[in-house]
């Protein structure tokens, strides 16, 4: 045990505040220690006892090893889907999140082979040098990169996945950011979307947004001022629409004059909402600013500003490839899905959410069956004694 604590890594406790939401004096009180006690741990001039240590482990959802193992190198700052004047709080948890989808990743990638990163990225050194037409180039180059036509894009996650992109998509409980990009120190990117609104509309713009990111800024630092980030936000917005909606193939469907039902007949087609729609339409300078408002008017009027109609009517996309590497690597018998929570050091609702496993598979515990006793006049062929018989999960 003394070998153990005194390779405690403060870095893994930050990380795991982070990730919790947990501030040092709620830690504090959830362990029996006083928050000078957190403090001392976190900045390395004190370790937890063998038993603290222990329910250290348990209040963070981590195994007490996880405390003690190097910390990978974290990855890029992040570029986040949203207002820079969110909650600090919000941005670090997410980023605790997505240096846990890293990590997680790394791990399973000591066993198979990824598809190679195939992203285009572009060599702009800072964001005021990229312009309109730029962007528009950028989203051309990607599609041909990836041999896409001018029509409409099924699944914008699989195309990430299958560009190499680690993607997840989890309910943060941030809903007022909707996503986060960045690129590992081996040179992987990575795509954190936050499932919290359940709109597959919205959760597709925002993963061709975080495209965006990749692809326009892989070599500039993401942002620590208001007007930087606003800037580099509409540009990967930009990029959003002109991936999802190519100007030539998609102006050409679009009826004249433009109205909400005639965009909305295209929704489903494309797989884009009726507001990203007009935006792009704006963009290409195809509606003047007065149609503009009377569209977005009327669209509040008649739907209001939250939902569309046909909202419900597809499903989110699933990121799959590292479901699938965990399923190939069960059924190799390398590492059992029932092991990977002592594998990783994580819990399993984390290793559910971040590696886009079946909830309940590594949390749900073993049901029961219970045999009752036979009814009167009702044969029940097991007697009168009830008995409970075991009834494990069968893994998918």
């Amino acid at each position: 045990m003394s070998r153990t604590i005194s390779t405690f890594q403060p870095e893994r406790l930050e990380q795991a505040l982070a990730a919790r939401g947990f501030s040092a004096v709620e830690l504090a009180a959830r362990v029996g220690v006083t928050s000078t006690t957190i403090s001392r741990w976190r900045n390395s001039a004190q370790i937890p006892s063998g038993d603290v240590l222990f329910r250290l482990a348990e209040e963070l959802r981590v195994s007490p090893e996880w405390l003690t193992r190097t910390v990978s190198p974290a990855p890029a700052k992040p570029f986040y889907r949203g207002s820079i004047a969110q909650m600090k709080a919000d941005r670090s948890l997410l980023c605790a999140r997505v240096g846990w989808l890293a990590e997680l990743s790394a791990q399973l990638e000591a066993y198979v082979d990824y598809p190679k990163v195939n992203i285009p990225r572009m060599s702009f050194k800072k964001a005021g040098e990229i312009s309109q037409a730029d962007i528009e180039h950028a989203a051309d180059e990607c599609r041909a990169l990836w041999g896409l036509r001018d029509g409409p894009i099924s699944d914008v996650v699989l195309l990430l996945e299958n560009a190499g992109v680690i993607v997840a998509r989890e309910e943060t409980g941030t809903a007022r950011i909707e996503g986060l990009s960045t690129w590992t120190e081996g040179g992987r990117p990575l795509v954190l979307l936050c499932a919290d609104k359940g709109n597959a509309f919205r959760g597709r713009f925002d993963a061709a947004h975080e495209l965006g990111h990749l692809v326009l800024h892989g070599s500039i630092e993401a942002p620590s001022d208001s007007a930087t980030h606003k800037l580099i936000e509409s540009q990967a917005h930009r990029f959003a629409g002109a991936f999802l909606l190519p100007a030539k193939s998609f102006v050409g469907e679009v009826a004249v004059p433009v109205t909400l039902q005639g965009l909305l007949m295209l929704k489903a087609r494309w797989g884009v909402s009726v507001a990203a729609m007009i935006m792009r339409l704006v963009a290409l300078g195809l509606i003047s600013d007065s149609d503009y408002l009377r569209l977005i008017k009327l669209r509040s009027a008649k739907w209001g500003n939250k939902h569309e109609p046909l909202d419900e009517d597809r499903t989110p996309e699933e990121p799959r490839l590292l479901r699938r590497t965990v399923d190939l690597l069960h059924e190799a018998g390398v590492v059992r899905r029932e092991s990977l929570a002592s594998f990783t050091g994580l819990s399993g609702r984390d290793l559910e959410a971040l590696l886009g496993l079946p909830w309940g598979v590594l949390t749900k515990p073993a049901a029961e069956v219970v045999d009752l006793p036979a009814s009167e006049g009702v044969p029940h062929g097991r007697g009168d004694t009830g008995n409970v018989l075991a009834f494990q999960l069968r893994k998918k």
